[in-house]
């Protein structure tokens, strides 16, 4: 099969020159493409005069994460489709566990690697640890984080194990199976739309992997730091996105219903430590999806039936069990 590296810049200048010389040393099996979302700083002229090599797609508006892939992912050919963050540095060998594991098992659709802190590379990024699952109210979380805690990697996930989402860092996905799905959710802009593809796929019967033996370390908040408002507000609105379109058709209205009241728990964390333009976006989060519901509810396919989501509360292990790591959970 054949593969693309494909990496997605909006204004990454100074994020290129310093992680893509590892993706180019790093990736011989692949071709290598950059889309880029109407940089203004400099970005496609740098690629232009140094890697020449590098297939550049330019779009003439910032379409975000999901519309950006869609649409630049329109001119690649490849059969497999390695999503890859600007701020992302790769391994030697990173790219053969993957293509050989959607080689030998043509069920899994959607693959992701160990991603690690670059920062400090013996602990697990944030954006998506060592795979992620998602609870029965449609929180995310990873093996390896939950929350804000960060867990050191000790060895202690390294076996290879369907999960429920895999990161949007580094999103290895056939381009059949992207297809087939229309691709990310464009109005979902940024965030969450990698868990409501993989729920979409994993309704239709495929599987999404972890694969340990790939490892990458990524930088993380390139484009917005983990304690942006505008951040918060778009994974809980895109959170509710999920509920209204992929919850099983029994469960789907109490599943939304007590993921409301529970956002409200968690804005008073945010009222804790003084966040309170956090807590506008919970509020806007909310409202927004009020006001279209039903765009999102005719997005539901029909007889939703998959159940893949962990029957507990993460906030309930969490914050009321002190439970902190994935290994703990009940």
């Amino acid at each position: 099969m054949k593969t693309a590296v494909v990496i997605l810049n909006w204004n990454g200048q100074k994020l290129l020159k310093q992680f893509l010389p590892s993706v180019i040393q790093h990736s011989k099996e692949s071709k290598i493409y950059v889309i880029d979302n109407a940089s203004t700083d400099g970005s496609v002229q740098y690629l232009k005069s140094n890697y020449s090599a590098v297939e550049i797609i330019q779009l003439n508006e910032n379409l975000g994460y999901a519309g950006g892939y869609n649409k630049g992912l329109q001119d690649v050919e490849e059969d497999i489709f390695i999503l890859l963050n600007n701020d992302v540095q790769v391994t030697e060998n990173w790219l053969n566990p993957i293509l050989s594991t959607f080689e030998n098992h043509k069920d899994i659709a959607v693959i992701q690697p160990k991603i690690l802190d670059f920062n400090k590379p013996d602990y697990f990024e944030y954006a998506g640890a060592a795979g992620g699952f998602i609870d029965a109210y449609a929180y995310p979380y990873c093996r390896g984080r939950i929350f804000s805690t960060l867990e050191k990697d000790e060895g202690q996930y390294d076996n290879n194990l369907e999960i429920f989402w895999a990161s949007g860092a580094c999103f290895a996905i056939k381009r059949q199976v992207f297809d087939e799905e229309n691709g990310f959710d464009e109005t979902y802009f940024a965030h969450q739309e990698e868990i409501d593809l993989c729920w979409r796929i994993k309704n239709r019967g495929y599987k999404v992997w972890f694969c340990y033996e790939s490892r990458v370390y990524h930088l993380g908040g390139g484009t917005l730091k983990n304690l942006n408002p505008k951040k918060t507000y778009l994974n809980f609105r895109n959170s509710l996105y999920n509920i209204i379109k992929n919850v099983p058709d029994k469960k789907w209205f109490e599943v939304l219903f007590l993921r409301l009241l529970l956002d409200g728990i968690a804005s008073l964390n945010f009222l804790i430590n003084g966040q309170f333009k956090h807590i506008v976006s919970v509020l806007k989060a909310h409202w927004v999806m009020f006001s279209k519901f039903k765009l999102y509810f005719k997005k539901r396919k029909m007889n939703l039936k998959s159940n893949y989501f962990h029957k507990s509360s993460i906030l309930f292990q969490y914050f009321i069990l002190n439970n902190k790591k994935f290994k703990n959970l009940k």
